[in-house]
């Protein structure tokens, strides 16, 4: 048993020294992030604000989006409408360049900003470390041994010191000796925090391995055939200024994403509500390829279950579904495996001095 439990400390040790300073970056990365959209709406407010933004209809919108791509035919790469922090209408040219338009006089407003850019870098560094092609698997395969063994092996630890005394094992001492306050803070933060470090070292997993959790979670899916309704079982033929200008009521227009070739498609995505708010995220893609047929892709009113259950992932990780406090708690989150790297470091540190002293 004895043997067992120093497995498992070296396997928390070694994993917190490796995966513990992955963790630590994209935790710090993450807490930014969570406060992007107030952050980029305070400093671009003239490329992300318009007056009166609720008084401008759903129609007046989508009739300005279709007229810039329209005027710009040839050159466009992404049109992105309002959304989240965004209340203008934003155009990715194939030059590279993304410029801002008012959703209502089509007015110009701008090239994209600094602060934008910045958290476009900070986004990408969160993900994949910056590094092309397997920072993303870096990032994911960490995430996963950080929930699924760094997190339960401290666990594990942490009973079998506290089993008999649990109110002991949740308690901070402020004035320990100083030996021991770095333990006390480490064990501390970690057994408070475990629920929610797991939750967003899962979900943030989901994000390298999509098509894995996909497949684990179609368990969820039942027997029973799903019904598609007539819009998705059959292609309709449509212009692409009819596809982009019909409404149905539930979802809006989020994207639309014009093709890079000849065989390409145009891929519409569409949201039940433009703007963050706490609950399920519920989405919708159609795709209009280049002869007018347009089919629906996936839609949350009919999709599978592990599909409906992949969706919720991003609010989850980012802590948007329950609103301003879940927010609030992933930011704080996102600060805690920085203070288990120092502490656990400082834990280790003295205890391998304390066994030199010893041995000499």
């Amino acid at each position: 048993m004895q043997q067992i439990h120093k497995i498992i400390w070296k396997i928390h040790l070694w994993l917190g020294l490796s995966c513990g300073i992955i963790a630590s970056f994209s935790g710090l990365t993450g807490s930014l992030y969570v406060w992007q959209p107030e952050i980029t709406s305070l400093l671009s407010s003239k490329l992300l604000k318009v007056e009166d933004f609720s008084k401008i209809k759903e129609k007046t919108i989508l009739n300005s989006a279709y007229f810039l791509a329209a005027q710009n035919e040839g050159k466009v790469n992404k049109v992105f409408l309002p959304y989240r922090e965004q209340q203008t209408i934003s155009i990715n040219y194939k030059n590279g360049k993304t410029l801002y338009y008012h959703p209502k006089t089509r007015v110009f407003l701008g090239e994209k900003s600094v602060s934008i850019q910045f958290f476009e870098i900070l986004l990408k560094l969160h993900r994949t470390l910056g590094i092309p092609t397997i920072g993303k698997y870096i990032i994911g395969t960490s995430a996963l041994l950080f929930c699924f063994f760094l997190l339960t092996t401290g666990v594990y630890m942490w009973w079998k010191a506290y089993k008999n005394n649990l109110s002991k094992g949740f308690t901070m001492k402020w004035k320990p000796k100083k030996k021991r306050f770095h333990f006390n803070l480490h064990k501390v933060f970690g057994i408070y925090f475990l629920l929610p470090l797991i939750i967003i070292a899962f979900t943030g997993g989901y994000f390298t391995y999509h098509k894995t959790y996909k497949s684990a979670l179609s368990i969820f899916n039942g027997s029973d055939k799903i019904i598609l309704d007539d819009e998705a079982k059959q292609a309709k033929i449509f212009s692409l200024e009819e596809a982009v200008l019909q409404t149905d009521g539930k979802y809006v227009l989020r994207a639309i994403y014009y093709p890079k070739d000849s065989l390409g498609v145009y891929k519409l995505r569409y949201i039940k509500d433009r703007f963050i708010k706490s609950g399920f995220r519920r989405t919708k893609e159609m795709e209009l390829n280049q002869q007018g047929k347009l089919r629906t892709l996936s839609s949350f009113d009919f999709d599978p279950n592990n599909n409906r259950i992949v969706a919720q992932f991003y609010p989850i990780h980012i802590g948007e579904i329950v609103g301003v406090l879940g927010r609030v708690l992933v930011f704080i989150s996102g600060l805690v495996p920085l203070i288990l790297l120092i502490t656990g470091y400082k834990v280790y540190s003295s205890k391998t001095k304390r066994l030199k002293k010893t041995i000499n």
